[in-house]
C-alpha cells in the first residue's frame, strides 16, 4: 500500500479459532482510508470471518478465540474495554441479503439515531434525506417515506439498508457480498453507489465475484486457507500478481 495513504484499520498477527479449528492465521493487513478494499478467495478461506472481526461480530460464537490485534485509527478494538455498541456505530455492516426492519422507510433510516437518543424531528428529517440521497434512493422513495420498507424491491431494500448504516455516520462500512442476492441491474446500482460512498467512508468488501472486485475496489487482498496470500492495488493483483497462488486463483485454476 502506498505510504501516502492514511490507514483506517490495521490488522496485526490476527488469528482466530472456532474451538479447535483455526479459521484465520496470522493476518497482517492495512486497510486504507476512503478507499474500497476487496477481500477475495475461495469459499471457506476466511473472508467473512475476517470482515466480522472488524466490528466484533464473531464474539458471541461459542468457542471463538482471537489472538493478535486490530486497531481503528491506531486504537485497539480487541482490548476488552470497548463499548461494542459504540464500535458498531463507527464500523457499520451490510449483509448478503437485504434485511430492512418491518417498519416504514423513514423509521428504518432513523433507527440507529433513535437508539442514540436523537428525538429532534428536524434533525431526523435531515438525516433521512441525507442518507437516502447518499444511498441513491431518495428520488425513488421521497414521496413514500411512510411506506413499509418490505414493499421495496430487493435492490431498493439493499440501498435502504446502506442508508440505515450510513445515517449514523460510521467511519467504516463493511459489505459482505452485498449484491449476491440482486439481479444485474441492482448489482450495477450498488457498485456505482460504492464508488460514490468511498468519498466519505472507508469500505471493505467481501465478494466471490472477481469481476466485481476488479471493477470497484482500489485494493484487493487474496485469501486462502485463513491467510492473506497477497495484498496490493487491485490493478496489480489482477494483472501482475506476485504470488503463484494468486495467479492460479485469478486465472481459474482453482476456487
Amino acid at each position: 500500500m502506498p505510504n501516502k495513504l492514511e490507514t483506517a484499520l490495521e490488522v496485526d498477527d490476527l488469528s482466530l479459532w472456532y474451538g479447535e479449528k483455526q479459521a484465520l492465521n496470522a493476518i497482517q493487513l492495512r486497510v486504507p482510508k476512503n478507499r474500497i478494499t476487496a477481500l477475495i478467495g475461495p469459499s471457506g478461506c476466511g473472508k467473512s470471518t475476517l470482515l466480522r472481526c472488524f466490528n466484533r461480530m464473531n464474539d458471541p460464537i461459542a468457542g471463538c478465540r482471537i489472538a493478535g490485534d486490530i486497531r481503528l485509527h491506531q486504537q485497539s478494538i480487541l482490548s476488552g474495554k470497548e463499548d461494542l455498541a459504540a464500535l458498531r456505530r463507527r464500523i457499520g455492516m451490510v449483509f448478503q441479503r437485504p434485511n430492512p426492519f418491518p417498519k416504514t422507510i423513514y423509521e428504518n433510516v432513523v433507527y440507529g439515531l433513535r437508539l442514540q437518543g436523537v428525538r429532534d424531528r428536524r434533525v431526523l428529517d435531515e438525516a433521512v434525506e441525507s442518507a437516502l440521497r447518499a444511498a441513491a434512493l431518495w428520488p425513488e422513495v421521497k414521496n413514500n417515506l411512510w411506506q413499509n420498507a418490505l414493499t421495496l424491491s430487493s435492490g431498493q431494500q439493499q440501498r435502504l439498508v446502506i442508508a440505515r448504516a450510513i445515517a449514523i455516520e460510521p467511519e467504516i462500512l463493511l459489505l459482505d457480498e452485498p449484491t449476491s442476492a440482486l439481479d444485474p441491474i441492482g448489482t450495477l446500482v450498488i457498485e456505482e453507489l460504492m464508488s460514490t460512498l468511498k468519498q466519505h467512508f472507508t469500505l471493505v468488501l467481501v465478494t466471490h465475484n472477481m469481476q466485481q472486485a476488479a471493477r470497484v475496489s482500489d485494493f484487493t487482498a487474496f485469501m486462502h486457507q485463513g491467510s492473506v496470500v497477497e495484498f496490493d492495488e487491485t490493478d496489480r493483483i489482477f494483472t501482475a500478481p506476485r504470488q503463484r497462488r494468486t495467479e492460479d486463483y485469478i486465472t481459474g485454476r482453482y476456487g
